[in-house]
This record gives C-alpha cells, sequence and structure tokens, in this order.
C-alpha cells in the first residue's frame, strides 16, 4: 500500500509539474526537461548518473532500487532518480560527469557529491544521515529492537546525560560518520532494560558477532570511526564491487589479499581457519577474499603479476606506501603461515615484492630498447649515455596511440650512440627507486643522472626537441592516469 502511495505522489507531483515523471522500481526517471523541476522541488534527492553499457552501473541497479523501495515503504521524504548519461549528456555537463555511475545528492536543489556505499543498506543509511539527526533517539526497547532488526549495523550510545562530555563526543561522531546509522538511549530503565550501563557505547549487527562493545579507554575520534569501521565489516571481507568502495576508502590501509578460486573450494577450504587469524589484525589489518574464477578481477591479478595457476596464494599490499605489494615467503595457505606473514611485515623485516619480466634475448635488437625491472639500471643510469623511457600499459589506448610516433623517435636516434630510446611494461616490471601512476609517463635520464618527465605534446617533433635540449623543451599537458579507459572519451567507467 506504502509503494501504491508513493507511485500516486510521484503521478502527483507529474502532473502538478505539467510532465510526466516515469517510474522504474520506484527510481525516478529524469531527463533534460524534467529534472530542474524535480530536483528544485524536491527537498532531498539522490540522483545517479549512468551509462546503459556500464558493468558498475548495472551491479548498481538492482541495490539502487531495494533502497528507493526500502524509502517509499517507510514513507520516506528522500527520493532517489536516475538520469541516462549518454541520452542527456548537457546534463552529465552541467554536474561535471566523468566517470559511471556518479551519484549526486540534492539538498533543496543544492548538489554534494554522494560518499557512501553502493549497497541498499549503506545507501539508505547515509541519506538518512543527510536527512536527519545525527542520532535517532530510542525511548522504547520494542523501537530498539526495530531498529537492531531492520538495519545490517547500528551504533548505541547509552547516555543519561544528553550534555555529558563523552555523550557530545558520541553525537559529534555520529553526524560525520555518513555510513552508519547511530542512536541513542537515554532513559536510565530502558539502558538497564537493554542490558546496558550509562556511557556504554555498542554495535549491534545482523552477522557473525551481534553485539561488540566499545571497551577502548579513550573516547578518541579517530579511534572511535576506526572501530565503527572495523566492526561494520566481516572478519573477511569478500571482494565485489560492492565492497570495494568500502575496502579501499575506509580507515585500515593495510590489506591482506587471500586469492582464491570459489570454483574449486577454496573458500570453503581456507576462509574458516584464516578467521582467528584475520580477527587478531583486523584493527591493522584488513583481510581481503577474491574470487579469481570472475572475469572483473583479473585486472587485479595483472596488478600483482600473477597466473590463474598461483591460485590459491595470498599478497599484503600497503596503500600508504605508494602500493607497495609483499609476497609471502611460501605458497602454503595455513593459519600459521598466513600469521608469520602478517608479523613479519609488521616487523619490518619483508621486502617488497617487485614484478619484473624475463629479459627478452633480443632486447636491444630494435631502435627503441627493451627494458625490465632487472636490467633497468644498468641501462638507464650509464653516465655514457642519455636514456629515454616510456612506461606503458598493454592496456592504454593513449600507448598504443603513442607506439608509432615512439617507434619513429627510436629510429630517429638509432646511430647516436649517446641516445638510448626505450620502453617498459611498467604492468609487469616495478622498481624501487621509481613509481609509475599513470600512462604512458615518460622519464629522460641525462648523463649525469638527472631525471626530468616529459608532459608535452606526444609528437615527433616535441619527443626530439626534449631529448635533443636534455629535457629543457616541453610544453605542459596532463597525463592519462592508469585507471582511465583505453579510449579518451568525455566520461568513463569507473573502477
Amino acid at each position: 500500500m506504502r509503494v501504491i502511495l508513493f507511485s500516486l505522489a510521484i503521478a502527483f507531483i507529474g502532473v502538478a509539474l505539467g510532465d510526466e515523471v516515469q517510474t522504474e522500481d520506484n527510481v525516478l526517471v529524469l531527463t533534460k526537461s524534467n529534472f530542474d523541476s524535480i530536483v528544485s522541488t524536491t527537498d532531498f534527492i539522490l540522483v545517479e548518473f549512468y551509462a546503459p553499457w556500464c558493468g558498475h552501473c548495472k551491479s548498481l541497479a538492482p541495490e539502487y532500487a531495494k533502497a528507493a523501495t526500502k524509502l517509499a515503504e517507510e514513507e520516506s521524504p528522500i527520493k532517489l532518480a536516475k538520469v541516462d548519461a549518454t541520452q542527456e549528456q548537457d546534463l552529465a555537463e552541467n554536474y561535471g560527469v566523468r566517470g559511471y555511475p556518479t551519484l549526486k545528492f540534492f539538498r533543496n536543489g543544492s548538489p554534494v557529491d554522494y560518499s557512501g556505499g553502493r549497497q541498499a543498506d549503506d545507501i539508505v543509511a547515509w541519506l538518512k544521515k543527510k536527512t536527519g539527526p545525527p542520532a535517532i533517539e530510542v525511548t522504547s526497547a520494542e523501537q530498539a529492537k526495530e531498529l537492531i532488526a531492520a538495519n545490517p549495523v547500528i551504533v548505541f550510545g547509552f547516555f543519561t546525560d544528553k550534555e555529558a562530555a563523552k555523550a557530545k563526543a558520541f553525537l559529534g561522531i555520529a553526524a560525520i560518520v555518513d555510513d552508519q546509522i547511530f542512536a541513542i538511549v537515554q532513559d536510565e530503565k530502558l539502558v538497564k532494560e537493554l542490558e546496558a550501563e550509562n556511557e556504554d557505547v555498542v554495535l549491534f549487527k545482523n552477522f557473525e558477532e551481534p553485539r561488540v562493545k566499545y571497551e577502548a579507554e579513550k573516547f578518541d575520534e579517530d579511534l572511535f570511526k576506526s572501530w565503527v569501521f572495523v566492526n561494520s565489516m566481516p572478519t573477511i571481507v569478500e571482494f565485489s564491487h560492492e565492497t570495494a568502495s568500502k575496502i579501499f576508502g575506509g580507515q585500515i590501509k593495510y590489506h591482506l589479499l587471500l586469492f582464491l578460486s570459489k570454483k574449486n573450494g577454496d573458500f570453503d577450504k581456507y576462509l574458516e581457519d584464516l578467521k582467528p587469524v584475520a580477527k587478531a589484525y583486523r584493527d591493522r589489518i584488513m583481510t581481503v577474499a577474491i574470487d579469481t574464477d570472475e572475469d572483473d578481477h583479473q585486472r587485479i591479478l595483472e596488478f600483482f603479476g600473477m597466473k590463474k595457476d598461483e591460485v590459491p596464494s595470498a599478497r599484503l599490499i600497503a596503500l600508504e606506501q605508494d602500493m607497495a605489494k609483499y609476497k609471502p615467503p611460501t605458497d602454503e595457505i595455513t593459519a600459521n603461515s598466513i600469521e608469520e606473514f602478517v608479523q613479519s611485515f609488521f616487523a619490518g623485516t619483508l621486502k617488497q615484492h617487485l614484478l619484473s619480466e624475463d629479459l627478452p634475448s633480443d632486447w636491444n635488437a630494435k631502435p627503441v630498447k627493451v627494458l625490465v625491472a632487472t636490467n633497468f639500471d644498468e641501462v638507464v643510469f650509464d653516465e655514457g649515455k642519455k636514456v629515454l623511457v616510456e612506461f606503458y600499459a598493454p592496456w592504454c589506448g593513449h600507448c598504443k596511440q603513442l607506439a608509432p610516433i615512439y617507434d619513429k623517435l627510436g629510429e630517429h636516434f638509432e646511430k647516436d650512440d649517446d641516445v638510448i630510446i626505450a620502453k617498459m611494461d611498467a604492468t609487469v616490471n616495478e622498481l624501487e627507486h621509481t613509481k609509475i601512476t599513470s600512462f604512458p609517463t615518460i622519464k629522460l635520464y641525462t648523463k649525469d643522472n638527472q631525471v626530468r618527465e616529459y608532459n608535452g605534446e606526444r609528437t615527433l617533433a616535441g619527443l626530439t626537441k626534449f631529448v635533443e635540449t636534455d629535457g629543457e623543451a616541453a610544453e605542459a599537458t596532463p597525463s592519462v592516469s592508469e585507471f582511465e579507459e583505453e579510449e579518451e572519451a568525455p566520461a568513463r567507467d569507473e573502477l
């Protein structure tokens, strides 16, 4: 009944505005003709700019519809809408859409970027935090039970004095943590009825340990936010489109990655035994299980220089160390071996795992020399030469466009004994002293080992002049992120 009333209300809005508004699964369908009128007359509306061909948009669609339906059933004033950005390009350009999906939240017509998760409960929680009080005031045991049952994760603060320092700190943090629902209980009898004590903070969840009490002596903002994040996630998180944003955008910056095959039964074979290790270190390192059978996860294997025949296997990545990778000394996947691996990392006894291809026998046979990690220093830091190196990715469309020009550049300098033109596939070769974050990246190493990056036009004339002048001549132009799509386009599918 509530959903029907919601649909009738939307229809009424359309009639009032003189323009019919279509809905799909309780999500408003916006176009250029109705966008401004709907957004300006709706107090709270979340708008998704999508592309029909975008895989991430397809993954989001059912969760987005679920969120819209849940809000409709609650008779919430919050609405969800979507715009096909490939059809409504002017709207997409007006709102700075550069990737798909892009979500914008409008409060009385004023937009802010959506920063929540991609699952229905995450979307609803984020929207409620943006439109309501920082914490729901709970006045009965029945209300508390309903909230706990309705939310996968909810954080309760039990404070008989709302003006107490800890209560104020709790509410302050609740106001800035967008992706979780918070509640506050003030009635002393209700606090006891819910098996708590004054100034307790408890996280309730519908998976694993259902009730977790905050035990730290210090109620520090960063510490508490981290505690909420850690305990709101499974002990071992399965990687997916929906969890990716939480994994990489959360407070934990070290990740233990388990590369496993569901088809081969690896999840059942290993995860239960590894949970105690994951739980013991979860405050410092997040354990993530990656199903290598998924086609979408092949890029992750490539990033670690792994092949499918190496699965099952483990790796560790430190986001705050320029995505430094670490490989365990053994391929064994046991609780003991994984714990030793993690302990060695935190003890600082592990060396980074740097990828390197085998050196081709004909690496110097062509005008453009082929470099790998193992011969890079020997060739590039030869003080008798100046060496131009293109760091490329095989899948990068801009690198492919540059290839014939770069080959001509190699031919131009082929007979110059002072110059080497070289290239290196930076997706499978890594250097401890040089981190590559965009493709193509072009660097000139002079005879005195000065390093100058080329940011000019990718033309034969521009590159030639850059080499001849020891890197002094180049007009600045932005490089392209390694996460850009292969072909240049005004917008891209978000990874």
